[in-house]
């Protein structure tokens, strides 16, 4: 009798094809991240370095407007994500249906994806003047007070959020409607053989079944929104004062003052803040979707 020996789970390409990768993500990932890691307990320039254990995270905690940045970066974060979630999974159920002109619709929904972020901003920026902006004019028009979109320090963030859900909801609509494209249309032809109505069919068929999608757009949307930064600098740079302010250009405006060490603190816990909003609920997900 011949012993039956159990198989190798063996990679079948050789080690050396993976050197080629590892050595880039090495050079472009890993070396930065501890790099960025020991100077962020450093007060370092361009020439010198000298080692102070965790004084920059200290220093970056105890300053108010080092505070706020990281709180607003919550705020945006939660609302873009939440807002291009629920609109683009509306637009998609809207654009997969039997409607006039849905190729032209599509395209309109996701043509400000490949628009430049600086020009959105710029172009924003204009149109919310507070007197010479093209909607407080139209507001106007109507009678309505039109609000200082940018100059008001408890609006700035929130109207930045609305023009970074314009330029973000059509990837999320793409994202959702290939979801919902996925579904059969059986489901859909016994529901309303039941006498489902439309409520009852997106309810108990469309947003079960298209859970995956959303779990790719909220990660993708959060992630986004957490690393936020050319958008709000091109829109307000960070203003009125400090209340539309983010982690990134908090970072910004600390390299630009020379406080390298202290800026370097910043892009660590701004690290640290995606890994830990973003692992714990990608895992949660993941289980979720296995037990269903």
């Amino acid at each position: 009798m011949t012993e039956t020996r159990p198989r190798s789970h063996t990679s079948p390409y050789p080690l050396w094809f993976f050197i080629p990768a590892a050595i880039i993500y090495g050079v472009l990932f890993l070396a930065p991240t501890v790099s960025s890691l020991w100077f962020s307990l450093t007060r370092w320039d361009l020439s010198t370095a000298e080692f102070i254990g965790l004084e920059n995270f200290r220093q970056f905690f105890s300053e108010p407007f080092l505070v706020q940045g990281l709180v607003n970066t919550l705020i945006y974060a939660v609302t873009t994500s939440g807002l291009k979630t629920v609109c683009g999974l509306l637009l998609a159920v809207l654009l997969t249906g039997n409607i006039f002109a849905r190729g032209f619709l599509r395209t309109l929904v996701f043509f400000p994806v490949l628009v430049s972020t600086i020009g959105i901003g710029i172009t924003f920026t204009v149109m919310m003047h507070p007197t010479r902006g093209i909607i407080n004019v139209a507001l106007e028009t109507l009678g309505i007070p039109g609000p200082g979109w940018l100059t008001n320090p408890a609006l700035a963030l929130f109207s930045v959020a609305l023009v970074d859900l314009w330029k973000g909801v059509g990837l999320a609509t793409l994202i959702f409607i290939a979801g919902i494209a996925a579904i059969s249309p059986d489901y859909y032809e016994a529901a309303r053989i039941d006498g489902a109505t439309r409520l009852q069919q997106f309810s108990r068929i469309t947003l079960p079944l298209v859970r995956p999608a959303m779990i790719t757009v909220v990660t993708l949307s959060l992630i986004g929104g957490l690393r936020s930064f050319d958008l709000i600098w091109a829109m307000t740079r960070g203003g009125p004062g400090f209340s539309s302010d983010v982690i990134a250009s908090v970072i910004y405006k600390q390299y630009q003052a020379g406080f390298y060490g202290l800026s370097t603190a910043g892009n660590v816990i701004l690290f640290a803040l995606i890994a830990i909003i973003i692992l714990p609920l990608t895992l949660w997900f993941n289980r979720r979707e296995v037990e269903e």
